[in-house]
């Protein structure tokens, strides 16, 4: 299949990483005598008509910013079936012979609908939480982590002056792995994850208190969003040794802020190896990293995928808090 005309779009939470993977979409088309578009507002431009040619000079200076150029939106209609019918006309219409998706859980399923009206799709990961399940690695985790690991840093300086506790959310929607890894970075007294199972007294107060028995006299909490929230976290603390928490939700600012380099580097080699998908025939897969190698798998087989965290980051957690 001769590949004339591409789109590419950005859905879902917006990522640091994103622009440079726009980039390398862009280059990569233009480089093999490919037109690029890119699509407005996720799938909602798909519906709209929200498009516009992108170039050599629409993308320069892009790969060290943060957010989207090409913006980002959650689209309901795009749910519907009408909707969905409405994306295909554009792309009929438009002549696009392969779409590029950049986006987390919601984006690829949007992909697959799409998929299945006969659209070529190719997925790529894009999201902090870094919970797509059949990626090693997602655009925008490692930046989102320094970020929340530098906001800690800063914080543990007044904790420690004030000999305070200070109990920090980080985000994540449903999954924890932003947590237990800047919970590992910044050494933190407990961190806290939806996969694992929570005893209070065991995961939290005691550790406190083995802290404290060390000859510490501030305690640094990380929780995961979806494992409670860090008011109700330091409540508890409250109640259980009188002990008066700080509270910290990190929140949207770990989205922001420059790509770190290895944001930068795997966002370009992925979107340069979604448009040579493309180019090979290769329809209806996401990009991903597996063992330290960037391969791709069909779009059906990646969503059915499970992950969880490792049981070695469990393991030294353990180990680093003294329990």
């Amino acid at each position: 299949m001769s590949i004339k005309r591409i789109g590419v779009l950005t859905s879902g939470g917006d990522a640091p990483g994103m622009n440079a993977c726009v980039r390398s979409v862009v280059r990569t088309a233009l480089y093999h005598g490919i037109e690029c578009y890119g699509i407005r507002r996720g799938w909602n431009g798909l519906i709209t008509g929200d498009i516009i040619r992108l170039d050599e000079k629409n993308v320069s200076h892009t790969i060290n910013r943060g957010g989207t150029i090409l913006y980002t939106a959650r689209s309901k209609e795009f749910m519907t079936v009408e909707g969905q019918q409405k994306a295909v006309s554009t792309c009929k219409f438009l002549g696009l012979d392969g779409i590029i998706a950049i986006g987390g859980d919601g984006t690829f399923r949007g992909a697959q609908a799409l998929s299945r009206h006969g659209i070529n799709v190719i997925g790529i990961p894009g999201t902090i939480d870094n919970d797509i399940s059949c990626t090693n690695y997602c655009i925008g985790f490692d930046t989102a982590a320094n970020t929340a690991i530098e906001c800690i840093d800063k914080l543990r300086d007044t904790m420690q002056s004030h000999e305070r506790c200070s109990v920090v959310e980080v985000m994540g929607r449903n999954a924890g792995y932003l947590a237990m890894y800047v919970g590992l970075a910044v050494g933190a007294t407990a961190v806290l994850v939806p996969e694992e199972p929570i005893d209070f007294e065991r995961d939290v107060i005691e550790k406190i208190r083995q802290a404290r028995f060390n000859g510490f006299t501030h305690y640094m909490i990380v929780v995961a969003e979806g494992a409670g929230s860090a008011a109700g976290i330091a409540a508890q603390i409250k109640d259980a040794i009188d002990l008066d928490p700080r509270v910290t939700v990190l929140g949207h600012i770990q989205r922001g802020g420059v790509p770190s380099g290895r944001d930068r580097v795997n966002a370009t080699k992925m979107g340069y190896l979604a448009v040579e998908l493309l180019r090979a025939g290769k329809n209806n897969r996401i990009v991903c990293t597996h063992d330290g190698n960037f391969t791709d798998v069909d779009i059906e087989e990646g969503l059915n995928m499970t992950k969880s965290i490792q049981q070695m980051e469990v393991d030294v957690l353990a180990a680093m808090t003294g329990i």
